[in-house]
């Protein structure tokens, strides 16, 4: 960030509470940190009259509540909130302007399906995993909005495997994992749903499985591989049989990678 000083402006004495991430904030500046770093969970839950109050009666940045006031309850661009705030303390420097410009034109692009899911991703990152299993549920009912994109569709169903799986909820999550290999037949998701079968079933019923889908030699090398690998690292060490930890902590990893 810029070369402001930090917590320059007065700390609340009052914090406001994001709903998105179930966190307090108490000053500006964390205000703009949360801003900056979620720009898809920004929504009235966050930008409200509650908000205006909590600027103007905490921290007395009157004049910041006003210049937001105008935006609230109707259609407004990131930019429009974003701009005042962080011009507030200098916040960005112009570089950090400049990809924020540009994060901003690529999200004003985005069909609403894609910020949909791109805000379930941020919840998930923030730890929500309910929350963005509601992000993401309520995206697959609405189906005919995701007609003829079976990437997002995939992408999707993956992720919700991956919020089940941080909740040890193994059985929901291998059934969203199946979704997203039936949507695509990728070696990706064969791979994560056969990590996730293994985890809650016996060696005969998951060899009878691998059987029935005949995975191939690569994936079923790299599913082996990709679990010595974890069970090798010191902090991934695990007594014997719990696989479900060892899935969870897989998954963490290999969501992150793979950034689906």
């Amino acid at each position: 960030m810029s070369s402001y000083i930090l917590c320059q402006t007065k700390k609340a004495e009052k914090p406001y509470y994001i709903e998105n991430i179930s966190t307090n904030i108490y000053s500006i500046e964390e205000l703009c940190y949360y801003l900056y770093h979620n720009l898809y969970l920004i929504d009235s839950t966050i930008i409200n009259e509650g908000l205006c109050k909590w600027l103007e009666e905490e921290l007395e940045l009157t004049r910041l509540a006003a210049k937001l006031r105008p935006y609230l309850g109707k259609f407004a661009g990131a930019e429009d909130i974003l701009y005042p705030v962080f011009k507030e303390i200098n916040y960005l420097t112009y570089e950090e302007l400049r990809v924020l410009n540009g994060k901003i034109a690529k999200l004003n692009k985005e069909e609403l399906p894609v910020r949909e899911k791109k805000k379930g991703d941020a919840l998930v990152e923030n730890g929500m995993y309910v929350n963005a299993i509601h992000v993401y549920q309520k995206l697959l009912e609405c189906g005919g909005r995701l007609k003829g994109q079976p990437e997002l569709t995939e992408s999707i169903y993956h992720n919700l495997g991956c919020a089940y799986s941080y909740l040890f909820q193994m059985e929901k999550a291998l059934e969203y994992f199946q979704k997203a290999y039936e949507v695509s037949s990728s070696e990706k998701e064969m791979k994560t749903y056969l990590l996730a079968y293994k985890s809650l079933h016996t060696p005969k019923e998951y060899e009878s499985r691998v059987k029935e889908l005949q995975p191939g030699e690569t994936v079923l090398k790299e599913v082996k591989e990709a679990i010595a690998h974890f069970e090798r690292t010191p902090e991934n060490k695990i007594a014997s049989g719990d696989i479900d930890r060892m899935l969870e902590g897989f998954i963490k990893e290999y969501h992150r990678s793979t950034g689906a």
